[in-house]
């Protein structure tokens, strides 16, 4: 049993105080995941032929500054990290392929938790009250994000094993639910190439959709794949730079509402998530229909 949340803005308004509602989004979920919590945010493009980096350390003395000048040396850009806790934010003048592959080999000891131009993932253990203040989500603005907070039931509980998982640039998964087939699914997908960082179900998901994404089908395609080739009951929420979607087992034994205002999209694992939003009494709800792929991006300008 975990919980989901999601926000898609519509609006500046909803934009400029996304942190604070995806942090009273978390909160209502704290009882059905209190092992840990993580949250993937859309905001502040990276500038054209650049790319943003969040990285995740074990180790509590690490020297941020001394690594984005290392690494802005290497490959330029990187004026300095974005701080937050055990995490750090850094943009470079590379794309993200090049950026990531980097950190891998010459700083094995850290984790890549997302690379793209536009997400950050920030994702901890402990209880979601914990984390919401220990990052300070009330701060960040953004066009859109998830969150998620984790009950373990089939791998430890680590930083490293909490939600989201992103094995895509810009792309990521929170997922409630479990996949029987994920240990023979992982094995197929390193051999095309899609490396893995864990042993958890949900990283396998992730890494299914950024091969589907890889050999060119779209997204709705992609997570239709998934019904064939994923074996288990599941909701999966998927961000993209664009927006998100949802996509619910044929099972549907997961919860799971959708609702829109002319302000947002918002999806949660229960309403008592989405009731914290402004405008929630008026807003149109629903649950959404198994094995249907429910979608809402923003136009590329």
């Amino acid at each position: 049993m975990c919980g989901i949340v999601g926000l898609f803005s519509k609006s500046p308004e909803i934009e400029e105080a996304l942190g604070s509602h995806l942090a009273a989004m978390l909160e209502q979920m704290s009882d059905r995941g209190p092992d840990s919590a993580g949250v993937a945010v859309y905001r502040d493009p990276a500038p054209s032929g650049s790319s943003k980096l969040t990285l995740f350390s074990p180790d509590p003395l690490q020297d941020w500054d001394a690594l984005a000048a290392e690494l802005g040396q290497a490959l330029g850009g990187s004026p300095g990290p974005e701080v937050r806790s055990s995490h750090a934010l850094l943009v470079v003048e590379a794309d993200a392929p090049d950026a990531e592959a980097w950190i891998r080999r010459v700083h094995p000891e850290l984790r890549v938790l997302s690379a793209g131009r536009t997400i950050e993932i920030y994702k901890e253990v402990g209880r979601p009250e914990e984390f919401v203040r220990q990052f300070a989500l009330e701060d960040f603005t953004g066009s859109h994000a998830l969150g998620h907070t984790r009950m373990a039931t089939e791998s430890r509980v680590t930083t490293e094993g909490s939600h989201p998982f992103s094995t895509g640039h810009d792309l990521c998964l929170v997922h409630n639910g479990s996949l029987s087939n994920h240990n023979r699914l992982r094995e197929s997908l390193r051999r095309e190439g899609i490396e893995f960082q864990t042993e958890n179900d949900t990283e396998v998901a992730a890494g299914y959709l950024a091969w589907r994404l890889r050999e060119g089908a779209s997204l709705k395609e992609a997570l239709a794949g998934c019904l064939d080739d994923l074996d288990g009951f599941y909701t999966f929420l998927v961000g993209t730079e664009d927006g998100f979607a949802v996509l619910r087992d044929p099972i549907a034994c997961k919860p799971a509402v959708l609702a829109e205002t002319v302000d947002w999209v918002a999806m949660a694992s229960e309403w008592r998530s989405i009731a914290t939003l402004p405008g929630a009494a008026e807003a149109r709800s629903w649950e959404p229909v198994p094995g249907i792929v429910y979608a809402w991006e923003r136009a590329r300008v």
